[in-house]
C-alpha cells in the first residue's frame, strides 16, 4: 500500500526531462531511496515492484485533488467508467491549445480519478472505511410555528423542498425558429513609411491605406437542412499616396465592388442542384501613373456570371474546415465598358460595342480553414472558359487575429487571362499578381 502511493506520488511531477529523472530520491517505506542519475531513459525499478517505472512523465496540471487522500468512502459503482477515462498510456490528454481545453482537460481528469478509485476500492475491499448506502443519516430538523387565535406552538419537522420543485422555478425556454444568419466583417490596415531626403539609400516616403467590408447573409441550414441560399456582399478600396506622380496625389491600388448569390436544393448528401451569380465592378476612376488617361472605372470592366449546375458542401464536425465546390456546365458570362474614355478591347470586348455575351462553363471552388483560435486561411478559384479562351482568378488570405480590435493580413491574388495583352517593358502578359501585406484595426460580428 505504501509503495502504491509512493508510486502515485511520483507520477505527480511538475516538469519533465529526457535525460534523467524527475527525482534524485525517493522516500519508500519510510527509508530514503536514492535514484541512478544514469537511469535508461528515467526508468527505475522501486522496491516491491518488477517492471519498471517511468521517472521522466510529465502530468503537469493533472494532479489528483485533496479528496484523493481522504479515508476511502464506496458510493456506487459505474460500469462505464472505464471507457470515459480511457487508457492514459494510448490516449492523448485533451490538447491545452484548444479554446474548451480547461474544461476538456478536467472532465477528463476527473474521470482518470473516479476510476483509479472505483478501481482500487473494488481490489482492495478491506480499506474502505464507509459505505454511502451504510453511513448514518443527519438528524432531522424542526420548526416551531405561533397560533397568535390559540396562543400555541405548533413544532413541525422541516421538510426540504423535493427536487421536482425546482422544476418550476425556470420557465421552460421556447426554441426560436432563426432563419437567417448574418455576419459582418470590417477591417481598415496600413502601411506607413518615412524617408528623410539625406536618407543614404534614397526613396521616398509613402503611406498606404486598405479599407474592406463584407456582409453575409444565408439560410440556417439547422432549420433547412435542403436549401442553400447565401448571399454576400464585399467592398475592398485600397489608397496609397504617390510622391512619384506629377499629377496625381495619390493612387488607387485596389477598389472592387463584388455580390456573389448562390441558391442551392439538395439532390444527395452534400450535392445539391444550384444556381450561382457572380457581379463585379469598381466604383472609382484610376488612371495611369504621371497621366490623365483613364484605365478603369465604374462598370468599366464590369462582370457578370450565372452558372446553372452542382454544388457539393462539406463542413467538419469542429467547423474548422469549411469546403464548397460550384460546377456549372451552362454558364452566361457579360462583360461592360460603359465609360466612353476606355477601350473596350482591353477588357476582351469587340470594337465598337460596349459589352459581350458568352456561354461557355465555370466553376468555383473555396476553401477555408480556421487554423488555430486566431489565425483563419481562405482561399477562393474562380474560372470560367467559352472553350474558346480562359480566365481564371485564385485568391489566397491569411488572417492573423491580434486581438479583438487589431488584425493582420496577407493577401495574394493570380489572375490568367488568355486574351489579355502583353504589357510593354515587361515579360507579364497571361499572368497577373497581386500581393498586399497590411496590418490594422478589424472588427466582426455574427447576428440573427
Amino acid at each position: 500500500m505504501k509503495i502504491l502511493f509512493a508510486a502515485v506520488m511520483l507520477l505527480t511531477g511538475t516538469s519533465a526531462s529526457t535525460a534523467q529523472s524527475l527525482f534524485d530520491e525517493l522516500i519508500v517505506e519510510g527509508e530514503t531511496m536514492q535514484l541512478p542519475s544514469d537511469a535508461e531513459r528515467g526508468m527505475v525499478v522501486l522496491p516491491g515492484m518488477t517492471l519498471p517505472t517511468d521517472t521522466t512523465i510529465d502530468v503537469t496540471d493533472r494532479l489528483y485533488s485533496s479528496t484523493f487522500y481522504m479515508p476511502l468512502v464506496f458510493d456506487s459503482y459505474d460500469m462505464f467508467l472505464k471507457e470515459k477515462a480511457g487508457d492514459p498510456l494510448t490516449e492523448p490528454f485533451p490538447d491545452a491549445d484548444t479554446p474548451t481545453s480547461f474544461f476538456d482537460r478536467l472532465v477528463k481528469s476527473n474521470y482518470r480519478q473516479r476510476y483509479f478509485m472505483q478501481r482500487f476500492m473494488c481490489e482492495h475491499p478491506d480499506i474502505v472505511r464507509y459505505n454511502m448506502a451504510t453511513m448514518p443519516r443527519p438528524p432531522k430538523k424542526f420548526v416551531m410555528h405561533l397560533d397568535p387565535a390559540t396562543a400555541k406552538l405548533t413544532v413541525e419537522e422541516f421538510q426540504e423542498a423535493p427536487l421536482d420543485t425546482m422544476k418550476n422555478i425556470v420557465p421552460d425556454m421556447k426554441r426560436e425558429h432563426i432563419n437567417w444568419l448574418h455576419t459582418f466583417d470590417g477591417s481598415l490596415q496600413f502601411s506607413q513609411a518615412y524617408i528623410s531626403p539625406n536618407w543614404y539609400q534614397g526613396g521616398n516616403s509613402n503611406l498606404n491605406i486598405i479599407g474592406s467590408a463584407l456582409y453575409n447573409i444565408k439560410l440556417n441550414p439547422k432549420f433547412n437542412p435542403n436549401i442553400i441560399f447565401e448571399t454576400s456582399v464585399g467592398y475592398k478600396l485600397g489608397v496609397n499616396n504617390a510622391p512619384d506622380d506629377s499629377i496625381h496625389k495619390y493612387n488607387i491600388s485596389e477598389d472592387l465592388f463584388q455580390v456573389n448569390s448562390k441558391f442551392g436544393y439538395k439532390a444527395a448528401q452534400r450535392w445539391y442542384y444550384s444556381i450561382n451569380v457572380l457581379f463585379k465592378t469598381q466604383l472609382l476612376n484610376n488612371y495611369k501613373k504621371n497621366s490623365d488617361e483613364m484605365i478603369a472605372a465604374f462598370l468599366s470592366p464590369g462582370e457578370l456570371n450565372v452558372g446553372v449546375g452542382m454544388t457539393y458542401s462539406y463542413e467538419n464536425p469542429r467547423k474548422t474546415v469549411q469546403f464548397n465546390a460550384s460546377l456549372a456546365p451552362l454558364s452566361y458570362n457579360l462583360k461592360t465598358c460603359t465609360n466612353p474614355n476606355l477601350n473596350p478591347e482591353a477588357f476582351g470586348i469587340d470594337p465598337g460595342k460596349t459589352s459581350k455575351s458568352e456561354i461557355g462553363s465555370s466553376v468555383e471552388l473555396t476553401f477555408k480553414w480556421q487554423l488555430t483560435y486566431n489565425i483563419t486561411y481562405f482561399t477562393r478559384l474562380f474560372a470560367f472558359t467559352n472553350y474558346e479562351y480562359l480566365q481564371g482568378d485564385w485568391e489566397h488570405t491569411i488572417d492573423f487575429s491580434i486581438n479583438r480590435f487589431m488584425s493582420a493580413r496577407v493577401y495574394a491574388h493570380l489572375r490568367y487571362d488568355s486574351q489579355a495583352p502583353e504589357v510593354a517593358d515587361t515579360s507579364w502578359r497571361r499572368f497577373m499578381f497581386k500581393e498586399v501585406l497590411s496590418i490594422g484595426f478589424a472588427y466582426k460580428f455574427n447576428g440573427i
